[in-house]
């Protein structure tokens, strides 16, 4: 079974599965208002700790040829389906940015870095692209596509999105430093001024549509409306030196001319948009994250949002308070246990599968990442989770930072298994909260602020107004 495919089908069709999790005496947290956290010597030490075991996904257990991310890493080395040539376009873009995190702390040599980058961009360089765009798997060793389902054997444009969101990044990172940087940053600049977003308005709608292939054309038919994960596509394809697509496009397509906002609240907190197919708790975690990893959304908006840090800070909280309220009774649920998003989880029958964990789909499984990849957001909630994981479920924990699922209520349940876009964005996210790295070097880059200017957004900490 194509686990990953499970995920897209569910976004596609807006499918969903049952609801689940736990009672607790804390209480919840319905203020907009984010508490400061004071971090002590061990907390500093632990936030280290989880960023350079979640890096070394990218850079210890890297696909071989291609030195990109695996899709999957099976700790134990049993892949049932053979795949661990396989690549993903996306976790391996928010493994660039983890790179850079790497760089930065000291966790990798600078000069290492810069040759395994330069080796990435000749890899994706001479892959197959589909009108610029990449496909969601990619062969290490070949460089081909591999389907991601019948129909999904081309381009696809949010992956892309999320990979060239890593890319810019690296540039904007080393395009000032020595000769070799330089030239890394132009073979970076390169690769993402080849991507024809317009390409993918299927001749000119106004909107953007997720797959193209040479095979099936535009059958999957999946047009990029908000709200999800796929912001970053249109702030990119706006922002596009080569082939961007206008300001109409954005409103119409991924604003549904204005209507895809909402005045529901859950737990008395304003959820702002609709989040497709999820609109009474909001959907899974990644939502929040995936778009954020480049995009800063502090005191971010435009005409249709006042606040896109308040967004997804509500989302997270949303979730965090359905954990507290516990509905299902489920075991371990609470302020120390929480965060549901896209990951690997437990079967009724005890095997393991795939699914967009969210309130109105859970399945008694915490994913970590959903709580770690939030620390701008939540951070004391964040770092409770953080300590709880470490210091008292040491079997949760293995060689590339927390396994990608868990269940306290099914006797300590996990699965050595990791996930490239789970793992992924951990790291960055985490320096976001440290020190803004990431959310710097892409709101800074000359191309993403005309981009963004261009879509009217404005943001008073980048001195876009």
């Amino acid at each position: 079974m194509n686990f990953k495919l499970i995920m897209k089908n569910w976004i596609i069709g807006s499918l969903f599965l049952s609801v689940v999790v736990g009672s607790c005496t804390s209480q919840p947290v319905k203020s907009q208002k984010q508490e400061p956290l004071t971090l002590s010597q061990s907390d500093k030490d632990l936030l280290d700790l989880v960023q350079k075991q979640t890096i070394k996904y990218f850079w210890d257990y890297a696909e071989p040829s291609s030195l990109m991310g695996q899709e999957r890493f099976h700790e134990n080395g049993v892949y049932p389906f053979n795949d661990s040539h396989v690549i993903t376009t996306g976790g391996s873009g928010f493994g660039l940015m983890g790179l850079l995190v790497g760089v930065e702390r000291g966790f990798i040599p600078r000069d290492k870095a810069v040759e395994r980058l330069h080796h990435i961009a000749e890899f994706l360089a001479s892959s197959e692209r589909f009108h610029g765009a990449w496909s969601h798997w990619i062969d290490g060793k070949t460089g081909k596509a591999v389907p991601f389902g019948k129909k999904d054997d081309g381009g696809d444009l949010v992956e892309t999105a999320f990979l060239v969101q890593g890319l810019i990044t690296v540039r904007e990172y080393f395009k000032d430093g020595s000769a070799r940087e330089k030239e890394l940053a132009q073979k970076m600049d390169a690769l993402w001024k080849g991507v024809e977003w317009d390409w993918y308005t299927k001749g000119g709608e106004k909107v953007l549509y997720w797959h193209w292939s040479k095979n099936y054309g535009w059958d999957m038919n999946f047009a990029l409306e908000g709200y999800n994960e796929c912001l970053i596509t249109y702030i990119l394809a706006a922002s596009s030196p080569t082939h961007p697509i206008d300001k109409e496009t954005y409103e119409k397509g991924w604003t549904r001319s204005g209507t895809y906002t909402t005045d529901h609240k859950k737990y008395d907190l304003p959820l702002y948009v609709k989040h497709n197919g999820a609109n009474e708790y909001g959907g899974p975690l990644f939502w929040a994250q995936y778009s954020y990893l480049g995009l800063d959304p502090t005191g971010l908006k435009d005409n249709q949002i006042d606040n896109y840090f308040d967004l997804n800070r509500n989302h997270v909280l949303v979730s965090y308070n359905y954990a507290l309220e516990n509905p299902k009774q489920y075991k371990g649920y609470g302020p120390n246990y929480w965060g549901m998003t896209a990951s690997y989880t437990r079967n009724e029958d005890g095997t393991v599968g795939y699914t967009a964990h969210m309130p109105t789909n859970d399945h008694g499984v915490i994913s970590p990442t959903a709580a770690l990849s939030s620390f701008p957001y939540t951070p004391k909630e964040s770092m409770d989770v953080l300590r709880f994981l470490y210091n008292e479920k040491p079997e949760f924990i293995g060689k590339a930072g927390p396994y990608d699922a868990t269940s306290i209520h099914y006797d300590n349940w996990t699965t050595p298994r990791y996930l490239a876009i789970d793992q992924g964005t951990i790291a960055p996210m985490i320096e976001n909260y440290r020190t803004g790295l990431l959310w710097n070097l892409f709101m800074n880059a000359p191309d993403i602020r005309a981009g963004l200017k261009k879509l009217d957004f404005k943001s008073e900490k980048h001195h876009l107004n």
